[in-house]
């Protein structure tokens, strides 16, 4: 006989995530901003150091992991033999916490967009989405190390064109 676990799907989990809240601030906005950023925020973190770890794997091994991420500067461990293992840990603790505020003010902005749209204009569609996925976009764009303008429209579009696709596909799946 299997427990009512076992009969839960990936589906299930996520949308029980949406109706527990983590932290009640006491307006369905704030909570909602609150939760968007934490998630996204152990998502992002959780990235990093994965990343991390898999390039430490490669060089260890004696691979070459040069071109494995060129769009983006990532911290390498300074010894990944352990020469100096405290600026090691730095560099990961560095590279997980910028992630993580990334991918939690994206979560944040987006979700608190997303809301605030639904609330003033009585619906959700893709629209919605393409604004807050704009926003999101150059709001994370801005907290990278490159903030030239094209840089921030180019995430902007970017963000736009994903979240309202993903709106606009959500009901085919």
């Amino acid at each position: 006989m299997g427990s009512r676990l076992d009969a839960r799907t990936l589906k299930d989990e996520v949308a029980s995530m949406d109706r527990r809240p983590l932290l009640d601030l006491g307006h369905p906005l704030l909570n909602r901003v609150a939760d968007s950023f934490i998630r996204a925020a152990g998502v992002g973190a959780a990235r990093a150091v994965s990343r991390e770890a898999y390039f430490v794997a490669v060089e260890g091994m004696g691979g070459d992991s040069t071109g494995l991420d060129s769009t983006a500067k990532r911290s390498h461990f300074s010894s990944a033999r352990g020469d100096d293992g405290q600026k090691s840990l730095d560099a990961v603790v560095k590279s997980a916490s910028k992630e993580a505020i990334q991918w939690g003010l994206a979560a944040g902005v987006y979700s608190g967009i997303t809301y605030g749209l639904r609330e003033a204009r009585g619906h959700h569609d893709w629209k919605n989405s393409a604004i807050a996925g704009a926003i999101a976009g150059a709001a994370v764009a801005l907290t990278g190390d490159n903030g030239h303008s094209d840089h921030v429209v180019h995430f902007a579009i970017t963000g736009a064109a994903l979240s309202s696709a993903a709106t606009m596909l959500s009901g085919i799946f």
